[in-house]
Protein backbone atom coordinates (compact mmCIF):
# COMPACT_ATOMS: atom_id res chain seq x y z
CA UNK A 1 0.00 0.00 0.00
CA UNK A 2 1.36 3.49 -1.05
CA UNK A 3 1.67 6.04 1.65
CA UNK A 4 -1.08 8.09 -0.02
CA UNK A 5 -3.62 5.07 0.60
CA UNK A 6 -2.32 3.76 3.99
CA UNK A 7 -3.10 7.72 5.21
CA UNK A 8 -6.70 7.87 3.23
CA UNK A 9 -7.33 4.47 4.80
CA UNK A 10 -7.05 5.89 8.55
CA UNK A 11 -11.02 5.86 10.46
CA UNK A 12 -10.99 9.85 10.79
CA UNK A 13 -8.67 12.89 10.31
CA UNK A 14 -8.07 15.72 11.74
CA UNK A 15 -6.93 19.25 10.18
CA UNK A 16 -4.24 21.12 12.29
CA UNK A 17 -4.25 24.95 11.72
CA UNK A 18 -7.67 24.77 10.38
CA UNK A 19 -8.97 28.16 10.28
CA UNK A 20 -12.61 29.77 10.67
CA UNK A 21 -11.63 32.29 7.83
CA UNK A 22 -12.84 30.82 4.47
CA UNK A 23 -9.95 32.16 2.44
CA UNK A 24 -7.28 30.05 4.24
CA UNK A 25 -5.94 26.43 3.14
CA UNK A 26 -6.39 25.28 6.20
CA UNK A 27 -10.52 25.94 5.82
CA UNK A 28 -10.33 24.58 2.62
CA UNK A 29 -8.63 21.63 3.30
CA UNK A 30 -11.12 20.66 6.70
CA UNK A 31 -13.89 21.81 3.65
CA UNK A 32 -12.69 19.37 1.20
CA UNK A 33 -12.69 16.45 3.96
CA UNK A 34 -16.38 17.20 4.84
CA UNK A 35 -17.34 17.13 1.35
CA UNK A 36 -15.95 13.97 0.58
CA UNK A 37 -17.80 12.86 4.38
CA UNK A 38 -14.96 11.88 6.15
CA UNK A 39 -14.84 12.17 9.67
CA UNK A 40 -12.76 15.40 10.42
CA UNK A 41 -11.63 17.39 13.23
CA UNK A 42 -10.81 20.96 13.31
CA UNK A 43 -7.61 21.57 15.27
CA UNK A 44 -6.30 25.66 16.17
CA UNK A 45 -5.32 26.35 19.37
CA UNK A 46 -7.53 29.80 19.40
CA UNK A 47 -10.58 28.97 17.76
CA UNK A 48 -13.26 27.38 19.59
CA UNK A 49 -15.64 26.37 16.47
CA UNK A 50 -14.30 26.01 12.29
CA UNK A 51 -16.92 25.38 9.80
CA UNK A 52 -19.40 24.66 12.71
CA UNK A 53 -17.29 21.71 14.24
CA UNK A 54 -15.51 22.19 17.79
CA UNK A 55 -12.33 22.78 18.17
CA UNK A 56 -10.28 19.88 19.65
CA UNK A 57 -6.50 19.46 20.65
CA UNK A 58 -4.79 16.57 18.89
CA UNK A 59 -4.16 15.44 22.94
CA UNK A 60 -7.88 14.78 22.61
CA UNK A 61 -8.70 12.89 20.18
CA UNK A 62 -8.91 8.80 21.04
CA UNK A 63 -7.40 5.87 18.62
CA UNK A 64 -4.16 7.97 17.37
CA UNK A 65 -3.18 5.45 14.99
CA UNK A 66 -6.25 5.81 13.45
CA UNK A 67 -5.88 9.29 12.56
CA UNK A 68 -5.00 10.96 9.34
CA UNK A 69 -3.28 14.00 10.73
CA UNK A 70 -3.33 17.13 7.74
CA UNK A 71 -1.21 20.29 8.95
CA UNK A 72 -1.54 22.92 7.48
CA UNK A 73 1.18 25.02 9.47
CA UNK A 74 3.76 27.20 8.91
CA UNK A 75 7.31 25.04 9.19
CA UNK A 76 8.02 26.44 13.13
CA UNK A 77 4.92 25.45 14.35
CA UNK A 78 4.96 21.91 11.91
CA UNK A 79 7.83 20.87 14.08
CA UNK A 80 6.52 21.39 16.89
CA UNK A 81 2.65 19.66 16.00
CA UNK A 82 4.81 17.05 14.41
CA UNK A 83 7.02 16.08 17.97
CA UNK A 84 3.44 16.17 19.44
CA UNK A 85 2.06 13.86 17.28
CA UNK A 86 4.84 11.53 17.81
CA UNK A 87 4.64 11.64 21.52
CA UNK A 88 0.94 11.06 21.56
CA UNK A 89 1.03 7.98 19.02
CA UNK A 90 -0.27 9.09 15.40
CA UNK A 91 1.85 8.29 12.91
CA UNK A 92 -0.60 8.99 10.05
CA UNK A 93 1.06 12.70 8.46
CA UNK A 94 -0.02 14.82 5.70
CA UNK A 95 2.01 17.84 5.09
CA UNK A 96 0.25 20.19 3.63
CA UNK A 97 1.75 22.63 0.62
CA UNK A 98 3.85 25.31 2.95
CA UNK A 99 4.37 22.91 6.53
CA UNK A 100 7.10 21.48 5.06
CA UNK A 101 10.88 22.72 5.14
CA UNK A 102 14.18 20.23 5.51
CA UNK A 103 13.93 20.10 9.34
CA UNK A 104 10.33 19.56 8.89
CA UNK A 105 10.62 16.57 6.46
CA UNK A 106 13.40 15.25 8.81
CA UNK A 107 11.02 15.42 11.42
CA UNK A 108 8.59 13.55 9.72
CA UNK A 109 10.86 10.69 8.32
CA UNK A 110 11.50 9.98 11.77
CA UNK A 111 7.95 9.68 13.07
CA UNK A 112 7.91 7.05 10.16
CA UNK A 113 4.99 8.28 7.89
CA UNK A 114 3.96 11.07 6.39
Amino acid sequence: MSLIQDFLACDSFAVVGASSDRNKFGNKCLRKYMEKGLEVVPIHPKETTVEGLAVKQLKDLENPANIGVSIVTPPSVTVKVIEEAKSLGFTHLWLQPGAESTEVVQKANDLGKY
